[in-house]
């Protein structure tokens, strides 16, 4: 059955328009992007069974061009499409925490830095830079490991946050098990951090570590 064929209401882009893109699924979203579906299966169905081959949109989204392009319906166009897509939310979330305070949008900054790390299949140590009136300055991984850690060294940190006159900073990491509770290695790290730029004058706002589906704030928390 074309999507044509299905009740207006079921139609994924015309679901998007009257309810908006948060009360559409995976499948349904991926349908749009899709556009177009394959010989024997419509737009959403072709979306439903790249999910079922991924195991999830998470995978679908991270997967390289090599994965991506081997699935039947998929290719270079998409792949390309699918990356400029990406691209263009990580700058337009960027755009906005540039904008402002960070502090007067936590949530924005929390859903900027899910973006950037948690489809990651290898842990990274993402910083933001902020200037002394907590606007960002810019956003870099400062390091990348393995599928388990990442080292970490305090002195880059300190060294990094000198060179762009930053006077404070938030942390974040990925966690590619899935699960966001930090480990006492993340507690030792961060306080490792703290101290050392305390030693220049330079604060750590806050520590997020995202997981699968749970980010965790180490200010919320209390501990920073």
């Amino acid at each position: 059955m074309s999507l044509k064929q299905l009740p207006l209401a079921s139609r994924p882009r015309e679901k998007l328009l009257s309810h908006g893109a948060n009360a559409l699924t995976d499948a349904e979203l991926l349908a749009i992007f899709l556009r177009t579906g394959i010989k024997g299966m419509n737009a959403l169905e072709l979306a439903t069974y790249l999910l079922q081959e991924f195991g999830s949109l998470r995978a679908l989204l991270a997967a390289d061009k090599e994965t991506f392009c081997q699935v039947k319906g998929l290719g270079p166009a998409k792949f390309a499409l699918l990356q400029a897509v990406l691209a263009m939310g990580d700058r337009y979330l960027e755009e906005i925490l540039k904008k402002d305070n960070v502090l007067t949008n936590p949530q924005n900054t929390r859903q900027y830095l899910v973006k950037k790390l948690r489809h990651k299949q290898r842990e990274a140590f993402y910083i933001l830079f902020l200037d002394n009136q907590h606007r960002v300055i810019t956003g870099e991984v400062l390091f990348e490991g393995t599928l388990d850690c990442a080292s970490v060294y305090p002195r880059e940190v300190v060294k990094r946050s000198l060179e762009l006159n930053a006077a404070a900073l938030i942390l974040a990491h990925n966690h590619p098990s899935g699960v966001a509770e930090p480990s006492q290695a993340d507690h030792r790290i961060t306080r490792k951090i703290s101290d050392s730029l305390a030693l220049v004058d330079i604060r750590v706002l806050d520590h997020f570590v995202v997981g699968e589906g749970d980010v965790i704030s180490f200010a919320e928390r209390g501990w920073l």
